[in-house]
């Protein structure tokens, strides 16, 4: 009777080795960015302390229908990060609705804001989920075209 591993089993333990490999360098790069959102800038404060600060400086000028128009903005991120991503956007049309002086959120600063804050490798799909849930972008075009 031979001690040797049986090939079959070999090749499973060769095949986890690389799924865990892989599942382990997808959370570490993700676990990256996320430490290089909380390093401090040339103003000392991180991205994630200026998002923060957007968010609680525009709290008061969020609307019911505002929330809900962000809500369905969102609807397209994969749930285990929807927070994440609403935070960022909310952060993004705070800024807006604070540099413009707006009495409080409206759906055009939604909009624009939301195109802002997508990364421009997500604009195609950011296009198809606008042109789908029919809500007109045209006005700020001009946003998805800069290179």
């Amino acid at each position: 009777m031979s001690n040797a591993p049986h090939p079959a089993f070999m090749w499973f333990i060769i095949f986890w080795v690389f799924v865990l490999l892989f599942a382990m360098s997808v959370g570490g790069y993700f676990m990256f960015r996320k430490f290089f959102k909380v390093l401090p800038m040339a103003d000392g404060k991180s991205k994630l302390d200026w998002q923060n600060h957007y968010v609680e400086a525009s709290r008061h000028l969020w609307t019911d229908e505002a929330k809900a128009f962000l809500d369905v903005l969102v609807e397209p991120v994969p749930t285990p990060f929807r927070d994440i991503a609403k935070h960022s956007i909310a952060a993004r049309i705070g800024q807006l609705a604070l540099e413009e002086k707006a009495p409080a959120v409206t759906q055009d600063l939604c909009i624009k804001g939301y195109i802002l804050a997508t990364p421009k490798r997500d604009y195609k799909s950011l296009i198809t989920f606008l042109d789908k849930k029919e809500i007109d972008y045209s006005p700020y075009k001009h946003l998805l075209n800069q290179a």
